[in-house]
């Protein structure tokens, strides 16, 4: 059985048991957190999909973690014009536990 769920203006595919990571959720780690903003459930027989989301459909979690990716390095740089720039980030993310999918 797998979902597909919408947060952070993503769309992912979940089955129970699964580790997850997300954009960053304000929550602290050890909280449960469900969503409803559920796209698609199947059992692997029967599929129902949402116009847009399905009503009464949830996807529980639990907050393993909250952390910061590895560095991405940005680099601009023009030929021949002594022009160069470098610049690094790194992304803020939630590492989610799905416990449940009901639906």
């Amino acid at each position: 059985m797998y979902a597909v769920i919408k947060t952070g203006g993503k769309q992912y595919r979940v089955s129970e048991g699964q580790t997850l990571r997300v954009e960053k959720l304000e929550i602290e780690e050890g909280t449960s957190v469900e969503f409803d903003k559920v796209l698609m459930v199947t059992d692997g027989v029967h599929i129902n999909i949402g116009t847009p989301y399905l009503e009464g459909a949830k996807v529980s979690a639990t907050v393993k973690s909250q952390g910061r990716g590895q560095k991405l390095r940005i680099i601009k740089f023009r030929r021949r014009k002594h022009y160069r720039k470098t610049q690094g980030h790194r992304q803020l993310y939630t590492e989610l536990l799905i416990s449940g999918i009901s639906g």
